[in-house]
C-alpha cells in the first residue's frame, strides 16, 4: 500500500517593525512547481512580447504607472506598516517608481537605445568585397528580478530592474522581498491589470513569494532564465552570482551589493566651511536611518585642527539625532553587530552616538574615528555597516591620504569636498577614484540618486558583480539585451530599426557617422 503524505504549504507573515507585531495577512511561499510554471509562462510570452512595437511597450510601462497610482493611499499605508518607513518618504518613492517607468517609455519612443549600426556593402572593394552588415541590440529572454528591502517600491516588484527589463522586451519573474509581501502583492496586481489593459501576452510578468533561500535559488537555476537583477546584501548577491555561474548555461547577474562610499574632505574646504560640512555629513549619514546603499560610511581627511573641529561638530550634531525605526529586526541586529565590530578594533574611538532607545528595531547613529595606519591594518573597517554610522579616518600626509584611496575596493560612489585650489592640488585623487567607483561627486553627498540618462549606479566589485552596468537610469536597459548582426539580409527580413527607410526615425550609425536619414 502506498501512503501519500500531504505536505502543508509554507506560510509567512509581514512584521510591523515599529511595533514588532506580526501582521495578519498570511502569505504562502511559492513552490518549486509554481516557480517553474512562472518561468515557463515567461518563456512562452517572450516572442510575442518582444515583437510588440516600441510604442506598445511604452504604453504598457505607462499603464503600469497609472495602475500603481490608482491603488492610492492603500499602497502607502500598507507599505508604511510593513517597513516602518514614513508615509511622506513612501509617497516620494512611489513618484520615483512611476517616473522611471515613464522615463523608459520615453526611451522606447525615441528608439536609438537599440544601437543600430549599418555598414552597407562595397562589392567593388579590393582585395575583397565588403558584405552588408547591420547590428542592433535584442532582448535576452526571461529575467529574474529580486526586490530590495530598503526601497519597497523603487527597487522592488515594479522598480528599476523590472522597468528596464520590460522596456528591453524581456518578460520578468519578480522575487518579492519577504519584508514587504503585501506591498509587493498590491504592485504585482497593478502590473497584471496593465498587462490585461494593454493586451500584453499572459506570462510577461509574474511574482513569486517566500522568505526561504530555496525560492530565490530555484529561480536563478531555472534554465529558461537568462539574467538576474538583484539589489541587496553582499552575502545574498554573491550567493546568487555563484549559483548563476555554476549553471550548465551560466547567466549574467547584475547584483548591486552596497558599499561604504568614501568621502574625502580636503584642507581648503575644511578651512572654509567645516561647520556646514559637519551638518551635511550627518544629514547624509542618518538619512533614512542610514539604510541607503549610498550611505557615506567612510570619511577621509588630513589630521589638523580644522579636522578636529569638523569631527567634534559632526559628533555634536549626530548626538541629537533621534533613533529611527529600521526596516527589519534582522537588519537592526546586523547593524548593532557591525558597529560593535568596528568599535572593538584597537585604536578606533566612538566619537558620538545618538540617544539610546528601548525600541528593539530602532537604530542609533554612531560616528567613529581612527587613523590611517589603523585603517590600513584592519581591512574590516572598510566593510559596509548597513545603517546610520560612519568612520572618520585621519591621514598624516597627502601621500597617505592618496594611499588610502589607492587601497580602496570597489564602491558605488566616492565624494570629494574641496576648493578650486584643493581640487587642483589633489587632481591625482580624482584619477585614483575613477578606478574605484561608478559615480564621483564634488562638494555634495552620495545619498540621493538622480534617475536619468547619465546616471551610473554601479561600480567595481564588491559594490556590484559587473562594473560595466548601472541599476539606475535608462542605461540599465543595456543589462538585458545582446547584439545581433545581420549579414546580407534582404530589406523585408530586417528588423525595422535596420531597414534602409528607417521607419522608426531613430538615430543610427551608418557607415561610421550618426544619422536619421534613410540609407540610399
Amino acid at each position: 500500500m502506498t501512503v501519500t503524505q500531504n505536505i502543508k504549504p509554507k506560510t509567512f507573515f509581514g512584521i510591523n517593525p515599529r511595533t514588532g507585531q506580526t501582521l495578519t495577512q498570511e502569505f504562502t511561499e511559492s513552490t518549486t512547481e509554481e516557480i517553474n510554471n512562472a518561468v515557463e509562462q515567461a518563456e512562452a510570452a517572450f516572442d510575442a512580447y518582444r515583437a510588440k512595437t516600441p510604442q506598445e511597450r511604452a504604453a504598457f510601462l505607462e499603464k503600469i504607472g497609472e495602475e500603481i497610482m490608482g491603488i492610492g493611499e492603500t499602497l502607502i499605508k500598507t507599505c508604511a506598516e510593513e517597513t516602518g518607513l514614513p508615509e511622506a518618504r513612501l509617497t516620494g518613492e512611489r513618484g520615483r517608481t512611476v517616473n522611471q517607468l515613464k522615463l523608459f517609455a520615453e526611451l522606447l519612443r525615441e528608439g536609438s537605445w537599440v544601437q543600430a549600426i549599418i555598414e552597407t556593402a562595397q562589392p567593388d572593394r579590393q582585395p575583397l568585397p565588403r558584405p552588408d552588415t547591420r547590428s542592433m541590440q535584442i532582448p535576452l529572454g526571461p529575467i529574474g528580478v529580486f526586490g530590495a528591502s530598503n526601497f519597497p517600491l523603487a527597487f522592488s516588484v515594479a522598480g528599476g530592474d523590472t522597468a528596464s527589463a520590460l522596456a528591453a522586451g524581456c518578460p520578468v519573474v519578480a522575487k518579492a522581498h519577504p519584508a514587504h509581501p503585501a506591498t509587493s502583492q498590491l504592485v504585482a496586481e497593478a502590473i497584471l491589470r496593465a498587462v490585461a489593459a494593454t493586451n500584453m501576452p499572459t506570462g510577461v510578468f509574474s511574482v513569486i513569494q517566500g522568505p526561504s533561500v530555496e525560492v530565490g535559488i530555484t529561480l536563478v537555476q531555472h534554465p529558461l532564465i537568462k539574467a538576474i537583477g538583484f539589489t541587496g546584501s553582499f552575502r545574498g548577491g554573491k550567493a546568487i552570482y555563484d549559483a548563476a555561474v555554476r549553471r550548465p548555461e551560466p547567466i549574467p547577474v547584475y547584483a548591486e551589493m552596497g558599499s561604504t562610499n568614501p568621502v574625502f574632505v580636503l584642507p581648503g574646504a575644511l578651512q572654509e566651511r567645516k561647520e556646514a560640512l559637519a551638518q551635511g555629513l550627518v544629514n547624509s549619514i542618518t538619512m533614512g536611518v542610514g539604510q541607503f546603499c549610498t550611505n557615506p560610511g567612510l570619511v577621509i581627511s588630513l589630521a589638523s585642527d580644522d579636522t578636529n573641529t569638523f569631527v567634534t561638530k559632526a559628533g555634536e550634531i549626530l548626538t541629537a539625532v533621534q533613533p529611527g525605526t529600521m526596516l527589519t529586526p534582522t537588519i537592526k541586529n546586523a547593524y548593532d553587530q557591525g558597529v560593535q565590530k568596528l568599535s572593538s578594533v584597537s585604536n578606533v574611538q566612538v566619537i558620538a552616538r545618538g540617544p539610546a532607545t528601548e525600541d528593539s528595531c530602532a537604530g542609533s547613529a554612531h560616528l567613529l574615528k581612527t587613523d590611517a595606519a589603523t585603517f590600513v591594518a584592519n581591512p574590516e573597517l572598510a566593510e559596509e555597516v548597513f545603517g546610520p554610522s560612519s568612520v572618520v579616518i585621519t591621514a598624516d600626509t597627502k601621500e597617505q591620504l592618496l594611499e588610502i584611496a589607492r587601497n580602496l575596493h570597489g564602491h558605488l560612489t566616492a565624494t570629494i569636498h574641496g576648493t578650486p585650489n584643493d581640487l587642483e592640488e589633489y587632481r591625482e585623487l580624482i584619477s585614483v577614484l575613477e578606478r574605484k567607483v561608478g559615480r564621483l561627486l564634488l562638494n555634495g553627498y552620495p545619498t540621493g540618486v538622480e534617475v536619468g540618462h547619465a546616471m551610473v549606479h554601479g561600480g567595481p566589485y564588491p559594490a556590484t558583480t559587473d562594473a560595466r552596468s548601472t541599476s539606475v537610469g535608462t542605461a540599465a536597459i543595456n543589462r538585458y539585451v545582446r547584439p545581433v548582426c545581420y549579414q546580407d539580409f534582404p530589406e523585408n527580413l530586417l528588423p525595422a530599426a535596420l531597414q534602409n527607410a528607417n521607419p522608426l526615425n531613430i538615430w543610427r550609425k551608418v557607415n561610421g557617422a550618426f544619422s536619421q536619414k534613410p540609407v540610399s
